[in-house]
């Protein structure tokens, strides 16, 4: 009978981990041992350390901190926060100012592309595989990739909007602009959030290096925005393995 197979080097890290920690061999807020202490210690490579403590974070065990090391985190730590696009907006007319301190985007990308998701083109009321205008952004707090931006926009909106091709900042926030040049008021519906596993992608984007086979739960949060003339925008924010959203 052949023996059970067993998982990979880095798995086997990690859950020789967890079993310390549940055992109270770290408690909430230690220091695990370095990545290099770990290599010394004959535990594995750097790359397979480093991939078990990514699992571990992914699985909200532990939390990486810039220049702390990698704390253990207890049963009432709140997860880490996010400020998502539609309270960004909302703080955007409140004080001129949409990130909070510490935070910033890259990568902007404003693109013209087929619309593939049954619930998206559903949310805009447009057919499968019509195009949709998709501008998106990866937020960074503290150099730290927290969430996943992206705005799905009616092409109805390139009309009075064709800036919405050019990655650039607008000269004021688009839905300012659209309302100067149509008379609509663009208005919020109730944000919505859910639960699903992360993609390959989602996880590469947030640099997160687990087995395929691992599943790791994220929070994706949506808002459909809408003028006169119906839906115009869907706003959604996929956020990083183990973070939750704030309104304020």
């Amino acid at each position: 009978m052949p023996s059970p197979k067993q998982p990979p080097k880095w798995r086997q890290i990690a859950d020789e981990v967890a079993a310390q920690i549940a055992n109270g061999e770290y408690a909430p807020n230690d220091r695990l041992p370095s990545v290099q202490s770990q290599v010394a210690a004959g535990k594995g490579a750097t790359a397979t350390v480093h991939r078990a403590y990514q699992a571990l974070e992914a699985e909200g065990i532990v939390r990486t901190v810039f220049g702390s090391g990698t704390i253990v985190l207890g049963p009432g730590d709140a997860p880490t926060t996010f400020l998502t696009g539609a309270a960004r907006l909302d703080r955007l007319r409140r004080t001129g100012h949409p990130f909070t301190p510490g935070e910033t985007y890259v990568n902007p990308r404003s693109v013209l592309r087929s619309c593939a998701d049954e619930q998206i083109a559903e949310l805009l009321n447009i057919e499968l595989y019509d195009e949709v205008v998709v501008r998106s952004r990866t937020f960074v707090k503290n150099d730290r990739i927290m969430a996943l931006a992206l705005n799905i926009i009616h092409t109805r909106a390139l009309g009075p909007l064709p800036e919405l091709l050019d990655e650039s900042p607008m000269p004021k926030f688009r839905h300012d602009l659209y309302a100067e040049r149509t008379g609509m008021t663009i208005t919020a519906g109730p944000e919505k959030s859910a639960a699903r596993i992360a993609s390959t992608q989602e996880l590469a984007d947030f640099n997160i290096d687990v087995a395929p086979d691992v599943d790791i739960p994220i929070l994706v949060l949506r808002t459909v925005y809408s003028d006169d003339d119906g839906p115009l925008e869907v706003w959604e924010d996929v956020l990083r393995p183990g973070m939750w959203h704030t309104r304020s």
